[in-house]
């Protein structure tokens, strides 16, 4: 599968961006997604995950009741809804995707993931 974050940007402190991240390539649906972000200078960290029938999602500590994470199987696009933005949100955000079965936990390290998409830039200005 081949991923293509779109949706970032440069937003106020307090605002909200919509990430999407498209996939092209057939069995989305049998993928569990999630989002990675790498700040300058620090290592790339886990945002949040989603299952591949879209029924369990997972939170950073320090995003949940922010951001949110969904997925549109038909359209085969997962997306990062992102809210009440920080500075410290302030990263290169990436997709990820890793084959899965049903039971298959969700997965918080990169190394889990097979497929990557190119990052998009999110700042966020204080």
């Amino acid at each position: 599968v081949q991923l293509q974050a779109s949706g970032g940007g440069l937003v106020q402190a307090g605002g909200s961006l919509r990430l999407s991240c498209a996939a092209s390539g057939p069995s989305f649906s049998r993928y569990n997604l999630a989002w990675f972000r790498q700040a300058p200078g620090k290592e790339r960290e886990f945002v949040a995950a989603v299952a591949r029938n879209g029924g369990s999602t997972y939170n950073l500590d320090s995003t949940k009741g922010r951001f949110t994470i969904s997925r549109d199987n038909d359209k085969k696009t997962v997306y990062l809804q992102m809210n009440s933005l920080e500075p410290e949100d302030t990263a290169v955000y990436y997709c990820a995707a890793k084959s899965a079965i049903l039971t298959s936990p969700l997965g918080r390290t990169q190394g889990e993931y097979n497929y990557w998409g190119q990052g998009t830039q999110v700042t966020v200005s204080s």
